[in-house]
């Protein structure tokens, strides 16, 4: 067998895809782990910047400053649940044509559950006729301002025709909530 030469270096078995080694990687852990961070504190910095939720009267950003708006608010929460009560008249004209509106008046409300409308008849705010009149047609009543100071009291029925696109968007299949039902 003949003898090799100095200089001469084995044949590794090379493979198809030389394989770097981890010290030669553009990234380390480190910096890696820098830019999570940079990335999960510019994410919080933008929810910090674009959260816009006070809870002053003149931004109503959750149910719970309507609740705290209404007045008789504890009455409300027990016997039905508070509203947002928008008084707009229209005015339709035929020659020609034409429809106008008001400006809106929004004040807090609150819409009694039916089991609960003869409480308003047993506070003498209402008389035995308007409830079995508003009763018989499957409504149930509303009112604006406080019960002690004469509150302004409607007969209300549900618009069930228009329904929540909130809750249930276009294609969702989402069953209605038994608790809805007032």
């Amino acid at each position: 067998m003949a003898r090799r030469p100095r200089d001469y270096q084995p044949r590794s078995n090379p493979s198809r895809y030389p394989s770097a080694s981890p010290s030669e990687s553009k990234f380390n852990y480190g910096t890696i782990a820098l830019f999570g961070g940079i990335f999960v504190l510019g994410i919080g910095v933008g929810i910090g910047f674009s959260s816009t939720a006070s809870f002053d009267p003149q931004n109503v950003a959750s149910r719970e400053v309507i609740d705290k708006s209404v007045p008789n608010a504890e009455f409300c929460v027990q016997y039905g649940t508070s509203a947002i009560v928008t008084d707009v008249r229209v005015f339709t004209t035929l020659n020609p044509f034409s429809v106008f509106v008001t400006q809106p008046a929004m004040q807090p409300g609150c819409v009694l559950r039916r089991a609960n409308m003869t409480l308003l008849e047993q506070q003498r705010l209402i008389t035995s006729d308007q409830v079995r009149e508003c009763r018989n047609r499957m409504n149930t009543f509303g009112f604006t301002g406080s019960l002690e100071s004469k509150p302004d009291i409607a007969c209300v029925y549900p618009n069930e025709a228009a329904g929540n696109l909130f809750l249930n968007p276009a294609g969702s299949v989402n069953p209605r909530s038994e608790t809805d039902d007032f």
